[in-house]
């Protein structure tokens, strides 16, 4: 299903999904109904699960970002990941393997909305934190 033409669409979407079926279709040549159509299907077929805007954390008053890693409590796995869902802290998690169960990033006010994060996880399991500096890679485009 991936060809070049479809690999080229999606580096275009991934670079800016609001730019216009007719944009793309300058870029990679082809005309803008059948960019169109090629979108459809790539969504259908499930390469393309959604379009997003991503929002600055800073100018949301988050002026924190870290990385928290957690080994769960014997028990404490499964109710966490059903309770970290409800979390406005977090913007990714994943379940991971190795001596940790859990990576999330989270974003935070200051260092007291940490503070009080930690003191949540922590009902959990064993927890490390990593207070992010800079992003390096952000979004980098998946290509074939």
């Amino acid at each position: 299903m991936i060809d070049s033409l479809n690999n080229r669409i999606l580096q275009c979407l991934q670079e800016d999904a609001r730019q216009s079926n007719t944009a793309i279709a300058k870029k990679v040549g082809v005309s803008s109904p059948a960019v169109g159509e090629r979108i459809r299907k790539m969504e259908d077929a499930g390469i393309l699960q959604g379009y997003k805007a991503i929002v600055n954390p800073e100018a949301m008053g988050y002026q924190l970002k870290a990385i928290i890693t957690i080994r769960a409590f014997m028990g404490k796995l499964k109710p966490f990941i059903e309770n970290v869902k409800k979390w406005e802290e977090v913007v990714n998690c994943y379940r991971i393997t190795g001596n940790e169960n859990i990576v999330m990033e989270v974003v935070l006010r200051n260092q007291k909305h940490l503070e009080e994060l930690i003191d949540r996880v922590i009902t959990y399991g064993e927890s490390k934190t990593q207070i992010v500096l800079s992003h390096v890679v952000s979004y980098n485009p998946i290509v074939k």
